[in-house]
């Protein structure tokens, strides 16, 4: 028997009429485990802003983060990857770009584009985490390569930011081959005078760290970033020993000197901009 009784009719709510709360709203940090609004989490570059924790974010929010307005021109958008090996695991590599550019509305791991950061020239060849784990493959290294073309054509800066799992191995050596295709590629904005920033963020490993990465004339990372080239498990098994505390962490690669600097997201454009105006002068 129920304690209350209710007395008037025509009150209740069906299940029909009940609404359910929107998906999207709040964000909740993975590290603090704090809940804020999703659109002030936006306003904060991505930020969490109690522990500071920057979230993995992808080349649209870096693009719109940085460049002017979010306009840009967008370079060699439409360069997709073969199969040359018709390799095949647990699926056909075909079936998995095809799965992939479905998924995340993108060609590959890479969109560069040009665009204008506090009114100055920069053009930036942002990867993509969420395509195969923003794995350097053949396409990645093209446009690359493309991009130091247009950058040497125009003289203009580049901006490559590293977010990758390394080679992927689904090309074997075509993807193995495009670490000493964008290095030879550097050397000639180097020749050149040409100014190449390179920013790494959460992850950045194997032939991506041995690479581009870390040939930058300034080399910056985001607080707390996975740097390295094996994986701290995988560095652990082989020599058998318990590694530094925050092992591979940006901080710890900052104060062993491979690093010039760590910038927060936040200040990100702002520093850009000043370095910039200051490599122009």
């Amino acid at each position: 028997m129920s304690w209350f009784t209710r007395k008037k009719k025509g009150i209740t709510t069906s299940t029909e009429e009940k609404k359910e709360t929107p998906g999207g709203l709040w964000y909740k940090c993975p590290s603090c485990k704090k809940i804020t609004p999703s659109n002030e989490h936006i306003q904060h570059k991505f930020v969490c802003a109690f522990c500071d924790y920057h979230e993995k974010i992808g080349s649209a929010e870096y693009f719109n983060i940085i460049f002017d307005n979010n306009e840009f021109i967008e370079l060699n958008a439409n360069l997709t990857a073969a199969d040359p090996l018709h390799f095949e695991d647990t699926k056909k590599y075909s079936d998995r770009l095809v799965e992939s550019q479905k998924k995340t509305d993108l060609k590959d791991a890479l969109r560069s584009a040009h665009g204008k950061v506090d009114g100055e020239d920069l053009v930036i060849a942002c990867m993509d985490f969420t395509f195969i784990g923003g794995s350097m493959g053949s396409v990645v290294g093209e446009k690359i390569s493309r991009a130091i073309d247009y950058c040497l054509e125009k003289r203009i800066p580049l901006m490559i930011i590293s977010k990758s799992g390394g080679a992927r191995m689904m090309e074997a050596a075509f993807s193995l081959m495009q670490m000493a295709k964008t290095s030879a590629k550097l050397s000639l904005m180097a020749e050149a005078k040409i100014p190449y920033i390179s920013l790494l963020t959460d992850p950045t490993t194997g032939g991506v760290t041995a690479s581009y990465a870390m040939l930058g004339d300034l080399n910056i990372a985001e607080p707390a970033a996975l740097i390295g080239f094996a994986g701290p498990r995988v560095v652990k098994e082989t020599i058998g020993k318990d590694l530094p505390k925050g092992f591979q962490t940006s901080e710890f690669v900052l104060e062993h000197g491979f690093l010039d600097k760590i910038v927060n997201r936040k200040d990100l454009k702002a520093k850009l901009g000043q370095l910039l105006k200051m490599l122009k002068n």
